[in-house]
Formats: C-alpha cells, structure tokens, sequence
C-alpha cells in the first residue's frame, strides 16, 4: 500500500500547520509537466511520443525510454474505474512489446522533435543508445489516489513479475505556491521490480550482412600509427578482448573507433585474427611477420608467452580509408561498445561514416 504524504508549513511562532492536498485541477497539465521533466517519475527518462496511437485505437498518454533502452507506457488514470486504467495499460503492453527497434525510431521521429534520436538519447543520458531498444518495458499508471481494488489489482501483477506500478502524485497549494508529491504503491528497489520480458526479435536494428565496428584501445600496447600504416587490428590480454576480434570473417567490412577519439578507418578483412607473435602481413606486395615489423606499440601482455588467450591478437586488414587521430570522425549520438568488435547495426553511425568516408552503398 502507498505511504500517504503529508506536508506541514513551520509557522511564524514555531508550529506546525498542515497544508491541505487535493487533485491537481487539471490532469492534463500533470501530464504536461511529466513530459516536460519526466524525472519527476524519479529517474533520467526521455519521452518519445505523447497520445501516441496504438493499432488498437488507443492512445498511449506519453511514452518514455531510459539510459538501458528499456520502453516506458504513461498512462493517467483520469477518473477511470480501477478495471478500467489496468486493462487500458495491459493492452498497450501488448501492442508496446511488439515493438521493433526501427518503429520506436519512427515514434520518435513521429513527435517531430528538433535531434535525431541518437544525438538526443546521448545527449540525455551521456552514451550512445544500446544496440537493442525496447528488450524491457515498464507500465506506470499515474494517479491522485487508488482505491484498494486498483491496489490489489496491480500488487497481484506485479507479484508475477508483471512490470506494473502507480506512481501517485499529491498537489499542495500555500500561500499562493504550488507544490507536487510523489510516491509509488509497490517498492521500485525489490529485486522483482528487475525482471525482465522475454527478449524478441526486431528490438535490434536491422545489421545489413557487411559492416563491422572495432574498438582498438590505444595504448603502450597498440598505436593507430602501426595498424594505419601495415594494415592491420588489434586486440588482446584476455578472452574477453579477443574473442569478438576473432570472429571477424574474412571479407568484412570494418569501420575503426578509437575510445573516445572517434572513427579513423574503414577498411576490408583479409585473414583471420593470428597471436602477435603467429601473425604474417602482406605489406607492398612482401609476406612479412608482424614480430619483425618497426613499431610503436609492444603488442605484449603479462604472462601470455605462457598462455594464448592472453596473447594480443592481429587482423589483417586492407584500407579503404583512413584518417589520422587528431581527424577522428564522431558526432554526439553515434555508437560506440567495449567490446572489441560486434556487427554495426547502427543507421544513424553509418549514415554519419558513409558520408565521412565517401562510401554510397548504405542499406535501407
């Protein structure tokens, strides 16, 4: 059950006195200011869509994302019957989770907000967004009170970990200052509260079968320098650096990102990833072993002449294009991963690289 919030006003002489609450004269306008600073709800959200149509016929009251792409529905009570606003909710979680990556892109784009959606989640929340949207959703319905059937209804849901909840606001008025309180009927901290949906497909975006992102974290380790000008990636020190790296296929298209720098290269895989010390370059038309080339970088970790895995692995690689690092190209909203590679799904990055690198055949 909610804690009812009450507010007191010190006196002049020292006492208390209780200012009155009641429902804000307008509900509409609570949905306002949610839209206009949707942390009020109590965490970082960015609204996408506001009376967003559904293929039901309803209308989504305002509908969020967060910094984990997770979707949020927002649904004022509005004087409905507690069977009423659940099942209002209900039903648009069921059409929310159908979701696809590219149809929340097209919500957004929808609302005719002035970023584009990249630039804005970025923006928002201080990293690109995931490389899933929508994998979670969380119904919130908001209200001035709820009588015990909407409280048993929605407890009983959120026991099977139906992702429901009633964030309850009180108005106050005092001495001409107005003033808003929030709480929610069910703890957001319970370890229930975090399980998740079933993952679907199409909450990623389409990957279009060729481009590639590789991260080359520069350091004693690695330099560009070396990669640029012998044709080449890296990564390596533990399974979990060179294992991304290693399924790169041969004929791969990879664009290169150096950690916060930005994009240097696009270019063509053509071997497969080799230790350090295994790896044989094709440089002006010669074979040549990686060992013997003059380089910055040390290309060695601790305790890997013992252990493969944590040896540093190189890909051969020809380039179509490069830039030096101080020419990194980035823009606020492009993607960016820890991983060492992954597919490049990102639309909103390679319409960015295509058009950097003087490439024409971007899909979709």
């Amino acid at each position: 059950m909610a804690y009812e919030v009450g507010l007191w006003r010190i006196g002049g002489s020292g006492e208390p006195v209780r200012v009155t609450s009641g429902a804000i004269p307008l509900e509409s306008q609570l949905e306002t200011l949610i839209a206009q600073d949707p942390t009020i709800l109590g965490e970082p959200l960015m609204i996408i869509g506001r009376q967003v149509p559904t293929d039901f016929g309803g209308f989504v009251d305002l509908l969020g994302i967060d910094g984990d792409g997770t979707l949020h529905v927002l649904e004022l009570k509005r004087g409905r019957t507690p069977r009423e606003v659940v099942a209002q909710i209900l039903d648009y979680a069921s059409w929310v989770k159908n979701l696809s990556h590219d149809d929340v892109l097209a919500i957004y784009g929808a609302s005719r907000q002035e970023s584009p959606f990249e630039t804005a989640f970025s923006a928002l929340f201080g990293v690109s967004p995931p490389d899933e949207l929508n994998a979670d959703h969380r119904l919130t319905i908001v209200a001035h009170d709820a009588d015990p059937a909407t409280e048993r209804i929605v407890s009983y849901l959120s026991s099977f970990a139906v992702p429901v909840n009633v964030a309850f606001f009180r108005y106050f008025e005092d001495e001409g200052r107005r003033y808003l309180a929030r709480t929610w009927l069910i703890d957001e901290t319970k370890p229930s509260r975090t399980a998740s949906v079933q993952r679907r497909s199409g909450t990623k975006e389409t990957w279009n079968g060729q481009d590639w992102y590789v991260a080359l974290g520069e350091d004693e380790t690695r330099a560009w320098d070396d990669a640029r000008k012998y044709g080449f990636v890296s990564a390596g020190g533990g399974t979990w650096f060179s294992r991304t790296l290693i399924s790169l296929p041969s004929g791969a298209r990879i664009f290169t990102h150096i950690p916060k720098a930005g994009y240097v290269g696009v270019g063509t895989v053509t071997g497969e990833a080799r230790p350090a010390h295994e790896a044989i370059l094709e440089i002006d038309g010669e074979l040549r072993r990686f060992t013997d080339l003059e380089l910055k970088g040390s290309y060695r970790h601790k305790g890997d002449e013992h252990d493969e895995t944590l040896a540093e692995y190189i890909v051969p690689v020809t380039w179509i294009q490069t830039v030096p690092r101080d020419s990194a190209r980035w823009a606020q909203g492009m993607f960016a991963n820890q991983n060492s590679a992954c597919k490049l799904r990102n639309k909103f990055t390679l319409d960015h690289l295509y058009k950097e690198f003087n490439l024409t055949d971007l899909e979709g």
